[in-house]
């Protein structure tokens, strides 16, 4: 690009019949197409008449633009951003060595061991109240016991408890959970948690928790007539934007997400990679649905054999109750 020229520019602007008309009479995007539905339908037909950014806080899109194997600067800003310091990524660990059985209901779940041995999952959720502490810790775990295998295997009866390092979890709600919306914390949109004892020692504890508000994000953000201008803002800023017309702007704030948002534009020229992410996009977030009702269900047949049990345990009081009455007028 040209110094003077806008960064909304490379979203050439295409009438929306037009882009429809192309879609449904390419036979090798017609029937992905029409299989397409909902919001992130009008989304990608958004993108593609060049009003709309792609959706990066849905899997396929954050890889594509995030991938640590091609661009591991934009990954390693993100974290170091969150982290307030400075991180190199070593690696991407396979998700295959995970301790936790069964689906895990994410859209986007990326680990990375970084140059000092520490490991960072990034995460965004989508149906946040699904993710409990109880997860998140479950989650944190899982990696720890991940590094504390690797490293010993690797280091054999030399392995001390101190070759450890960090792990870092790092979860991103579109919409959060409802503990992150307490009038004491309404402006917050970033929350960082570790273990703490109340006698106020200090124990660097292996364990680290980052909790991002995108909605929070937005709503303070943008309200503010002087915005705060750092890193992860940038950052924050891209993954909440959705129209083009906000980019010029958010380049001028943050000079470097020019070259992601570049690489967004470059898409515009290849629809049928587009219509493959935004399927596979409908198609995690359809899993995801049917995981989600699976676990309500769980959770509704769980309380209700609860209660079940409760009923057994007064009826069986009950028949003590009455037994030991019996014996009682029998004598």
């Amino acid at each position: 690009m040209t110094p003077n020229t806008k960064i909304s520019t490379l979203f050439t602007q295409t009438d929306r019949k037009i882009v429809i008309d192309k879609l449904k009479n390419n036979p090798l995007l017609s029937v992905r197409f029409r299989s397409l539905k909902g919001e992130l339908k009008e989304r990608m037909i958004d993108f593609l008449c060049g009003t709309a950014t792609l959706p990066l806080t849905y899997d396929p899109f954050f890889k594509k633009l995030f991938n640590p194997d091609i661009y591991p600067e934009r990954l390693e800003n993100f974290i170091s951003s969150v982290l307030k310091k400075k991180v190199k990524i070593k690696c991407v660990l396979s998700q295959e060595d995970s301790q936790l059985q069964g689906a895990t209901l994410l859209i986007l779940d990326i680990i990375v061991e970084l140059e000092d041995g520490s490991i960072a999952n990034v995460e965004i959720q989508k149906i946040s109240y699904l993710f409990p502490a109880q997860r998140m810790s479950c989650y944190s775990a899982d990696l720890l016991l991940r590094q504390y295998a690797r490293v010993k295997g690797e280091k054999g009866k030399g392995f001390t408890y101190n070759d450890l390092k960090k792990v870092y979890t790092i979860i991103i709600f579109e919409n959060s959970p409802a503990e992150l919306k307490k009038d004491y914390v309404k402006d917050a949109y970033i929350h960082f948690g570790h273990t703490t004892f109340d006698s106020g020692i200090h124990m660097d504890l292996l364990q680290d928790f980052y909790l991002i508000s995108l909605d929070v994000f937005q709503k303070s953000y943008y309200s503010k007539s002087i915005k705060d201008r750092n890193e992860l803002n940038g950052w924050l800023a891209l993954l909440s934007t959705d129209n083009v017309c906000k980019l010029d702007e958010l380049v001028s704030d943050y000079p470097y997400l020019e070259s992601i948002i570049a690489d967004m534009a470059s898409y515009l020229d290849k629809p049928e990679e587009v219509i493959g992410m935004f399927s596979d996009a409908l198609r995690i977030l359809d899993e995801n649905t049917a995981r989600y009702m699976i676990e309500l269900k769980d959770e509704e047949i769980a309380e209700k054999d609860k209660l079940l049990a409760e009923k057994d345990d007064q009826l069986a009081e009950k028949d003590a109750l009455i037994a030991e009455l019996m014996a009682q007028l029998k004598k």
